[in-house]
Parts: C-alpha cells; structure tokens; sequence
C-alpha cells in the first residue's frame, strides 16, 4: 500500500502459494538439531542412542522428536498441556503424533506410562528439550533438573536464576537465541527468495539453514570459552559485539 506494489518479503511464513519458503514449518526444529548435533560433539555425546526427553509435542517439539529419531536419539519422554508420557524403550514419534491426532493428548498412548511435565524435566537424560512455554525452568525445579544439554526449542523457558543453577552443575543450556533460531533464519531466507522473485528447493534451503546453524553455534562455543562464560551470556557477547563494531565501523548517519 505504501510503494504501491507487491513487496512480499515485509511477511513472512507465509504460505507456499504467495511466496512462503519450503522448509519453513520444520525450521526451527530442524536448527534445533544442528545446534543441538554440535553441542553433543562438543560434550562428547553420541547422538546415536542418546535419550532425548521433550516437555511440548506441538509443531516445535513434535518435528524436534522425528528429526531426532531419524538421528537414532532415543524419544524417552513427550508431553502436552495435558500431561506427559514416558518409556525407557522409547517412544516413536510418528505413533504418537497419530495417538494424539485422535485422543488430543498423548497421555494414554499404549506402551508408556504416565508423568507430568514436571516429572518430564526432572528425568535422567541426555538431552532435555523445553519446546511449550516460557519459565517451566524455575528456581524451584532447576536443582531438579538431570539433563546433560538443554536445548530451547521454546521462548524463554528457564529464568535467569535457574540458569545460574545449571551453570553450577555443569549442564550445557544451549540459549532460545540460539537453538530456536531456525525459524527466523528460514524467514530471513523467504525475504531474500521474495526479494529475487525465485524459490529455492527445500534441499538447499536446509543445506543454507544447516551452514547458519552449525557457524552460530561453534561461534558462540568459542565467544564461551574465551570468556569462561555459559552459552548465553556468550551468544550475547557476540551479538552485542558485533552490532558495536558495525556502529564503529559504519560512523553515524543522518
């Protein structure tokens, strides 16, 4: 309306017909992934076989399980507003996401038993992935807390004093800046489609994701121990140094 023409780039995540981009809706489960790959090999974890708890199965969360089973993690725990389920065997995502299409839960899938989301967090595992609300990571619990990486697949799922908490115990909490920024980058590839009036194939929008993914993170590894700081305050280190040098190396402008 204000240039008086098409500009589809000022949305994003739209859909494919009217120039969204192919990868979106798995975006930012699948920079999850790449993070969360990097982080396992900088902690020495095989991702095959490491034991993956989910607090969330909606489109985060419940994408986040199927990559990560295809990565041979074993799914031990998933959970909804309604509660959570848990396995030792495993669980299969793809079984679960149709068990809930028809129970509208996954509480009460056949070969599992019952948790809360609270229990889910406290589990023993590998990788613990908070993919549902904001704060479900508190003081109260983070004593609690078992997991060897926590990935953000949510916004702001741990407060600022349970992070200072798991720092304490040494568990690698990989930020919501960084581990759910799959989705952002994808839309900021679906302004650079828009802008060029072309589409890329999925293929190479996961391959342009998975490059971003993988140098952000062994960025923000190498800004942490530098500076002998957690994740997070090493990711805003490095965002807020490099808008610095920018605004130095730019000047000022009118």
């Amino acid at each position: 309306m204000i240039v008086g023409y098409p500009v589809p780039g000022v949305v994003t995540g739209k859909p494919l017909s009217i120039g969204g981009s192919e990868g979106r809706g798995e975006a930012t489960a699948r920079g999850c992934l790449f993070v969360t790959e990097e982080a396992c090999k900088a902690r020495h974890i095989p991702l095959r076989g490491a034991t993956v708890a989910i607090q969330g199965f909606g489109n985060a969360g419940a994408i986040a399980a199927r990559l990560f089973a295809a990565k041979k993690a074993k799914i031990i725990a998933i959970s909804d507003s309604r509660g959570g389920v848990f396995s030792s065997r495993g669980i299969d995502p793809a079984k679960a996401l149709r068990y809930k299409e028809r129970a509208n839960t996954v509480v009460g899938m056949p070969g599992t038993s019952r948790i809360s989301n609270e229990d889910l967090l406290g589990l023993k595992c590998d990788i613990l992935i908070p993919a549902a609300l904001e704060n479900v990571i508190t003081l109260n619990n983070a004593d609690l807390i078992r997991a060897r990486i926590v990935a953000e697949a949510a916004n702001g799922p741990t407060t600022p004093h349970a992070d200072q908490v798991l720092a304490r115990k040494g568990i690698t909490v990989l930020p919501d800046i960084l581990a759910n920024a799959g989705g952002v980058t994808v839309s900021y590839f679906e302004w650079v489609q828009n802008m060029q009036s072309y589409s890329w194939p999925e293929s190479e929008v996961n391959q342009k994701l998975e490059i971003v993914m993988r140098r952000a993170f062994n960025d923000v590894y190498e800004t942490s121990k530098k500076y002998h700081v957690p994740m997070r305050t090493a990711a805003y280190i490095l965002a807020i140094g490099r808008v610095a040098e920018a605004t130095l190396v730019r000047g000022l402008f009118p």
